[in-house]
């Protein structure tokens, strides 16, 4: 007795049948592939200034927060709460953005971010009072926490597989440099009590320019394919890819793997047991990334080697090479990582990071003042950490989260990890100081290298090599049962423009 094909069926048929038309009456264009790469590397970097965004207001806030006291006279859990409002901000931001980029496109979730982004740089600004402050960094959070979650979804579904990992990885390349910025225009601006004014409002010109620029940039062909515009699909895929046999290829793998996942596309599709293996990966790649502790040494290092005898300007100093350290180490971390691979490089480099840990703590184990060599050594083994814990761990962790999951779980499963990411910061943020009080500095650094320790074992036993391996490739090794593998050594991975 023949079977009846179902709705869904003829609908992904329908959709592929359409798509391939789109692409032959393309036939007359030639190869455009250099093209494509200059598009692609371009589409890329305006995204990324959504990291400009997250890393400026992660920074200035160090440096407002002075003035901001003063003028409003907070007290210590005022203090906190202004600091706290956008990481709570953030977490319901990332959280939330998923559904609406799903729904309406990447691009539009991103532009409306960046205007949500706006009237709340504008609103910290203009606040007249503490409340309304703590109400416009929350909208801040939000913005931010969007951003993080949309921007390297959208960059992943972009590039071509070989690319993937560092033109997602600009976007923690573009919140060291605002990080940077933020510390250079805190030290400017800071004069009088109402300069903090000044330095929110100034958040808002980077995202102008983003949302400017996603004006000229293109919707995410793979979202278009899954929603039927499959006309405006291919004409995206070619532009940015330049070749028709590369954009078939593309189709092909897309369109196969859409029609395969569309009977498991539900509401509760992340708790489906073949998803499992990327939920954790990414959660835990999103979690270590903070409990590992860069933003320990990022927001609290001055404090506490002031407190350990070092001079309030050394420790001022010492941060700022933090920060000049962290941005070179994630350019290099993505020059590397499609290369390298992103579990080569984070076992490579843990381990470091971790030792780099024991020698700083093993500084302070004496309460005379830093001179000489152990000065020499707390320099080199800080730096040490941060060289070796940006280029492996804060270069990975919007990128696995944006490339493991499956298409029609993406975006959600993306707002899972951007939010692990800071739940995990604020309790990192909100312990710290308190572990130096119990543990001393000291055991303060060491607990963080075992927590390295704990990362590497983490990646060893639960995070494949995803380099050079397409986001369909991924799909099918979860799928089939084989994503603790190899992915990136499997038979068949291509290299694309």
């Amino acid at each position: 007795m023949p079977t009846t094909p179902n709705i869904q069926d003829l609908s992904r048929y329908h959709t592929h049948e359409r798509a391939l038309s789109a692409l032959a009456a393309m036939v007359h264009q030639g190869d455009q592939t250099l093209s494509a790469r200059r598009y692609v590397s371009i589409a890329a970097a305006v995204a990324a200034v959504g990291g400009l965004l997250f890393g400026y207001d992660t920074g200035i806030i160090a440096s407002a927060l002075i003035f901001v006291t003063q003028t409003f006279s907070l007290s210590t859990a005022g203090q906190e709460w202004v600091a706290a409002a956008l990481n709570i901000g953030a977490i319901f931001g990332a959280l939330l953005s998923g559904p609406v980029s799903d729904r309406w496109g990447r691009r539009p979730a991103i532009m409306v971010a960046a205007g949500i982004f706006i009237a709340a740089s504008l609103g910290c600004g203009l606040a007249p009072n503490v409340g309304t402050l703590i109400f416009a960094r929350l909208w801040l959070g939000v913005a931010i926490g969007a951003t993080t979650q949309i921007v390297p979804v959208y960059v992943a579904e972009l590039a071509p597989a070989s690319r993937r990992g560092g033109l997602v990885s600009l976007f923690q390349l573009v919140f060291s440099l605002g990080l940077l910025l933020a510390f250079f225009v805190g030290y400017e601006l800071s004069g009088g009590a109402g300069s903090w004014r000044a330095m929110f409002m100034l958040g808002a010109i980077p995202a102008i320019l983003l949302a400017l620029g996603m004006f000229f940039l293109p919707e995410s062909p793979r979202w278009l394919l899954h929603h039927e515009h499959e006309r405006r699909a291919v004409s995206i895929l070619y532009r940015l890819r330049g070749h028709k046999d590369i954009v078939r290829q593309e189709l092909d793998d897309v369109l196969t793997v859409d029609a395969g996942e569309a009977a498991g596309a539900d509401r509760f599709s992340l708790k489906q047991r073949w998803i499992r293996p990327a939920l954790v990966a990414a959660l835990g790649i999103a979690a270590f990334s903070q409990l590992s502790g860069p933003n320990v040494i990022v927001y609290y290092a001055p404090i506490i080697l002031s407190q350990a005898g070092l001079g309030h300007s050394a420790a001022l100093l010492t941060s700022v090479s933090v920060g000049v350290t962290s941005t070179i180490t994630t350019a290099m971390g993505i020059a590397l990582i499609d290369r390298i691979g992103r579990r080569r490089m984070m076992l490579y480099m843990l381990p470091v990071a971790a030792l780099s840990l024991f020698v700083l703590g093993a500084v302070f184990l004496s309460s005379a003042p830093l001179a000489g060599v152990r000065l020499i050594l707390m320099v080199v083994s800080l730096l040490g950490y941060i060289f070796f814990n940006f280029g492996s761990l804060s270069v990975a962790v919007w990128l696995i989260a944006a490339e493991v999951f499956p298409l029609f779980v993406r975006s959600k499963a993306m707002g899972m990890a951007s939010a692990t990411v800071w739940v995990s910061d604020t309790i990192v943020s909100l312990v710290t100081l308190s572990l130096v009080e119990a543990l001393g500095t000291t055991g303060t650094f060491w607990l963080f290298g075992f927590i390295n320790v704990a990362a590497f074992v983490f990646v060893w036993k639960y995070v494949p090599e995803t380099a050079g391996t397409t986001l369909e490739q991924i799909e099918s090794a979860l799928r089939s049962g084989t994503f603790y593998t190899n992915i990136g050594n499997q038979t068949g991975t291509r290299q694309e423009s």
